[in-house]
C-alpha cells in the first residue's frame, strides 16, 4: 500500500482539497486505483452542524455522510461516488477511542493521546485503504501546520513513515509564496517557515506544492528548494488560474506523477491520457455563448456554502460549451431579475430571507423565466404556488409557522421527536420513480433515478390533489413512501422544483442531467 500525504502551511484556504484532487486524478489515468480521504482536525463529529458562514457546505455523500466540501472536490475531479468514510475528524476518533474505553477495550490501561489516539488515526487509514483495496491512498490533513488541533494527526502520519517505510510514504507541502504588491517582491519566508514548523514535528516534506498570484522565477524555486532540504525538480507551482479545473493539466506538465512514482517505486503504469479533461477545460475558457444565472440566496457572503451549486454549472456549461456567469444575490436584499436568463432558489434552513425568495419564484412564474428550486427552493415554490395561484392566504412550513392554516409543508414522519440535530435529516442517496410524461422523465430518461438528500421538511401529501388539478403536478416521488421529489409546472418554459440536491452527483466530465436541461433552457 501506498501513502500520500498532504499538508498545508501558512495560511488556510490554500487549495489543499484542488491539489489533493489534482493528483488523485493524474494518478487514476495512470491506471492506479486511488481514493483520497480528508482529515479534518474539529470536534464535529461531522459537518451536518455547522454554520454555512464559517464552513461553507455541507457536502453530502452516497450513503449519507455530511461531510467537509473537500470531499465534493474529491468526487468532481475523480469521477466517483465517495463515502463517509472519506472524512476524518478528530470528534469521530475521540468518540471512537472514549467508546472503546467505556467497553473495557484497553484492559485497564491509562488511554493516552499516543498511543491510543494516534493508534485509531492509523487505523482508520489502513483499514480504508484496505477495504477499497487501493494502490495509493491519499490523505489530505486539513488546517495547516502549527495549529494544535491538527498535531495529533501529523503525528499519525509521521509514524506511518516510520511503520510502511520510505519507499510506500510522500509527504507533500501546500504553502503560499507571499507576492507583495508594493514593491514587487515574492517573499519565501512564510513558507520556510512553514516547513521548519513541519520538520520541528518530525516530517519531511518529499515535495512542496507553491500557491502563488505570480509565477516565481528560477532563483526563488532554488531558494524554497534549499531550505525545504529537497531537489530542485521536486517543487512545483500551482499559480492563480482561470480555472480549478486547468490544475491537473499544469501539474502533470511539470512532472510531479514521476516523482510521485519514482519515489514510491511505482514502476508498471499506463501513459497518462488528459485529452478528454484538455478539451473540458478548452471549453470552459473558450465558451461560444456566455449567460447569467442568479443564485438567490442567504449565505451570500461565503460562496463556497452554494460550492457544489456553482460547480455543476460550470459542468453543465462546459458540456454546452457556455460560459456561465453565477451572480449570488442576496435574499435580503432589494433585486432586480430582468437580467438574468435563469435563476436557482437553493436549500437552506430557517425563516431569514424566505420573503426574497418568494418573491423571486412569484417574478419567474408569472414572467416565464426558467427557475429550479433545490430543497427549500421546491418547497418555497409550493409555498408561492399555493399563496398566489390556489389563493391558500398564509399557507407556508410548519418550519416558518407552526399555526399556519395551509401546511403545505411539513416536517416528515418520525422527526417530531428529534432531540439530536447531528445525523438526524433525511440525508443520502435513495430511488425515485418518474412519471413518463413529464419534463422529469425528458431530462432523465429513465423512470427510476439516484439522487442524493438533506432535509427535515416534506410537501404535504393532503395538498397534492389540488395542486395538481391546477397544474402543478409532482412528477417525482420517492419510490418507497410516495413522498414528493419533483414538482414542474409544464406550462412554463422550465419551472422545477426538486427536494433532492442534483448538485452532488454532478461530475466534471458528467454533468446532472437536471442542470444540462436547466442550463439549456436558458439559452433557449
Amino acid at each position: 500500500m501506498k501513502y500520500i500525504f498532504i499538508t498545508g502551511g501558512v495560511l488556510s484556504s490554500l487549495g489543499k482539497g484542488i491539489t489533493s484532487a489534482s493528483i488523485g486524478l493524474l494518478l487514476k489515468r495512470k491506471g492506479l486505483k486511488v481514493s483520497i480521504v480528508k482529515c479534518d482536525p474539529y470536534l464535529n463529529v461531522d459537518a451536518g452542524t455547522m454554520n454555512p458562514f464559517q464552513h461553507g457546505e455541507v457536502f453530502v455523500t452516497e450513503d449519507g455522510g455530511e461531510t467537509d466540501l473537500d470531499i465534493g472536490h474529491y468526487e468532481r475531479f475523480l469521477g466517483e461516488n465517495l463515502s463517509k468514510e472519506n472524512n476524518i475528524t478528530s470528534g469521530q476518533v475521540y468518540l471512537s477511542v472514549i467508546e472503546k474505553e467505556r467497553k473495557g477495550y484497553y484492559l485497564g490501561s491509562t488511554v493516552q493521546i499516543i498511543p491510543h489516539l494516534i493508534d485509531e488515526i492509523k487505523n482508520r487509514l489502513r483499514n480504508f485503504a484496505n477495504k477499497n483495496k487501493l494502490d495509493v491512498l491519499i490523505c489530505e490533513i486539513g488546517g495547516t501546520v502549527g495549529d494544535i488541533e491538527s498535531l495529533p494527526f501529523l503525528e499519525a502520519i509521521r509514524q506511518m513513515r516510520l511503520e510502511e517505510g520510505e519507499e510506500n510514504t510522500f509527504y507533500i507541502h501546500v504553502g503560499m509564496l507571499i507576492y507583495l504588491k508594493n514593491t514587487d517582491e515574492l517573499k519565501t519566508k512564510p513558507i520556510q517557515h512553514s516547513i521548519q514548523k513541519l520538520r520541528e514535528i518530525g516530517i519531511q516534506p518529499d515535495a512542496i506544492v507553491l500557491r502563488t498570484e505570480k509565477i516565481p522565477d528560477y532563483e526563488t524555486i532554488k531558494k524554497v528548494a534549499l531550505f525545504s532540504t529537497i531537489p530542485i525538480n521536486r517543487v512545483f507551482i500551482n499559480p492563480d488560474l482561470d480555472t480549478v479545473y486547468e490544475l491537473p493539466l499544469i501539474l502533470n506538465k511539470q512532472g510531479i506523477v514521476e516523482v510521485i512514482l519514482e519515489k514510491l517505486r511505482i514502476l508498471k503504469y499506463e501513459k497518462i491520457d488528459l485529452k478528454n479533461w484538455e478539451e473540458f477545460v478548452f471549453n470552459i475558457k473558450n465558451p461560444k455563448k456566455e449567460i447569467k444565472i442568479g443564485i438567490i440566496g442567504k449565505y451570500v457572503n461565503v460562496k463556497d456554502a452554494y460550492k457544489s451549486i456553482l460547480e455543476a454549472l460550470v459542468h453543465a456549461g462546459a458540456k454546452l460549451n457556455v460560459k456561465v456567469n453565477s451572480i449570488l444575490v442576496d435574499s435580503e436584499s432589494e433585486f432586480n431579475l430582468n437580467d438574468f436568463d435563469g435563476i436557482i432558489i437553493p436549500g437552506g434552513f430557517g425563516k431569514r430571507g424566505i420573503e426574497g425568495k418568494l418573491k423571486a419564484i412569484e417574478f419567474c412564474r408569472e414572467n416565464n423565466i426558467p427557475i429550479l428550486g433545490i430543497c427549500l427552493g421546491m418547497q418555497l415554490m409550493i409555498i408561492e404556488f399555493a399563496r398566489n395561484v390556489l389563493g391558500l392566504k398564509n399557507a407556508n412550513s410548519t418550519e416558518f409557522d407552526k399555526e399556519t392554516p395551509y401546511p403545505v409543508i411539513t416536517l416528515l414522519q418520525g422527526q417530531e421527536n428529534i432531540k439530536y440535530y447531528g445525523g438526524t435529516l433525511r440525508l443520502g442517496s435513495s430511488p425515485i420513480k418518474i412519471k413518463k410524461d413529464s419534463l422529469a422523465y425528458e431530462i432523465y430518461k429513465s423512470e427510476i433515478i439516484y439522487e442524493r438528500h438533506r432535509h427535515r421538511y416534506e410537501f404535504n401529501l393532503e395538498f397534492k390533489d389540488v395542486f395538481e388539478r391546477n397544474g402543478l403536478i409532482i412528477s417525482g416521488e420517492q419510490l418507497e413512501s410516495n413522498l414528493a421529489e419533483i414538482v414542474e409546472l409544464k406550462e412554463n418554459r422550465f419551472f422545477i422544483g426538486v427536494q433532492f440536491h442534483p448538485e452532488f452527483n454532478s461530475k466534471a466530465l458528467n454533468p446532472s442531467p437536471l442542470f444540462l436541461e436547466f442550463i439549456k433552457r436558458c439559452i433557449k
